[in-house]
């Protein structure tokens, strides 16, 4: 079942946000396995699966699809968490920064907070 009201009124920005981020961490995972994969393929690997997570969140939401968004907010959350205290606990396993690591630090923070924020948004609309 689908609800048209999560990508509207304040969703639209969550919308955007994932959208965003959705873009943002493609592209750079793209471009890290395309011209360096080798020096990092953990880390470049994780960032293309935050983008794949973002791209999903943000078709859910668009779509008002609230399980799949709920689900995928679950995920976020659990790779933001794990990623981010994996990250901070052994800085050698991440040669290079993830979208996710040391929780989002270098997106602000934005990953650690954004999958709160969707889903008060979600089960608030229910």
């Amino acid at each position: 079942m689908t609800s048209p009201s999560i990508g509207t009124g304040p969703g639209r920005a969550l919308l955007a946000v994932y959208g965003l981020f959705a873009l943002a961490a493609g592209a750079r995972a793209t471009v890290q396995i395309l011209t360096r994969f080798g020096e990092a393929p953990l880390a470049y690997s994780l960032s293309a699966f935050a983008a794949l997570v973002y791209i999903l969140l943000t078709v859910a939401l668009a779509r008002g699809a609230r399980r799949l968004a709920l689900v995928a907010l679950f995920v976020e959350l659990a790779g933001v968490l794990v990623i981010g205290t994996a990250s901070v606990l052994d800085p050698a396993a991440f040669p290079e920064a993830t979208v996710w690591s040391v929780y989002g630090k270098g997106y602000l923070f934005i990953p650690l907070v954004l999958p709160f924020v969707g889903l008060y948004w979600l089960l608030r609309r229910r």
